[in-house]
């Protein structure tokens, strides 16, 4: 794992095609921007564990969609 300290307003990349930025610090909280290409999914934890454990034929693959 590596770990980075970035400022707000300050920002790191993931290969070529990604790039993560501090948007916000309140408290013990901060709030990230990220920007993929649409091809490459981006979850918060519980709902990438919550996608795995999906029957294999019904995947989903892109943005969960508010039912």
């Amino acid at each position: 794992m590596q770990i980075l300290t970035r400022a707000l307003g300050e920002h790191f990349s993931i290969g070529e095609d990604i790039t993560v930025s501090v948007i916000g610090v309140n408290g013990s909280h901060v709030r990230l921007g990220i920007e993929a290409p649409k091809n490459i999914s981006v979850h918060r934890a519980e709902i990438y564990e919550r996608i795995k454990n999906q029957d294999p034929g019904r995947l989903t693959i892109g943005p969960l969609v508010k039912r």
